[in-house]
């Protein structure tokens, strides 16, 4: 953008691109921040949002769009986890989200509270989805989870995503197989240790 001088000359500045306001997602003692992708030309005023809420890491689930050293710098971890646009997530993503959900807020945190903040290309599909899994483990029920974020969030989840998220995810009572090493429920399934788990819940989450 160019702006006249009063002697005539021009000065020329570059103005950031504005950014969509990133939604955040509170219950219980979790919290998420569901943006979309950052460029190189805006990442300063993401980064003034990922601090105003204690962003700790930064999930990307599309291909990266911006330096993430910035964020490193700042102390901010980045974890690159990329699936495909507008799919459900493979077993071992879930995997990884849920271990670094339950490293965040599994534990007492002080006044200062971290928050986890995931990104795809517009932030209704694919960042959207993690968040729902997260709430589903936290012991919100998958329908519920779906309007939690689409309330706070419009257009969040695709019919696709959605189905993913009833197929898998049927209650508490009756946890996935991905899930169940985890937290082996008394009176459902077997506890199954290590890595050999791993072919049976590959193949619960393409359904």
């Amino acid at each position: 953008m160019s702006i006249p001088k009063s002697n005539g000359s021009l000065v020329v500045t570059q103005l950031r691109s504005p950014i969509n306001p990133p939604t955040l997602i509170e219950y219980k003692n979790y919290r998420f921040l569901i943006a979309d992708a950052p460029s190189n030309n805006n990442l300063q005023l993401y980064i003034q949002e990922f601090e105003k809420y204690n962003v700790t890491d930064v999930v990307r689930v599309c291909d990266p769009t911006y330096n993430s050293a910035p964020l490193e710098q700042r102390g901010i971890k980045i974890h690159d986890w990329v699936f495909g646009d507008g799919e459900a997530p493979p077993s071992n993503i879930v995997h990884d989200w849920l271990e670094l959900v339950e490293k965040r807020f599994g534990r007492e945190v002080d006044d200062k509270r971290p928050t986890i903040a995931c990104h795809c290309v517009a932030g209704l599909g694919r960042a959207p989805v993690l968040v729902a899994i997260a709430l589903i483990e936290s012991g919100m029920s998958p329908l519920d989870s779906v309007v939690f974020i689409r309330e706070r969030r419009r257009g969040a989840i695709n019919n696709k995503q959605l189905k993913y998220i009833e197929g898998l995810y049927r209650g508490r009572e009756e946890l996935p197989i991905l899930l169940r090493w985890r937290h082996p429920w008394e009176g459902h399934g077997h506890h199954h240790p290590g890595g050999e788990h791993s072919e049976s819940h590959a193949t619960e989450a393409q359904h």
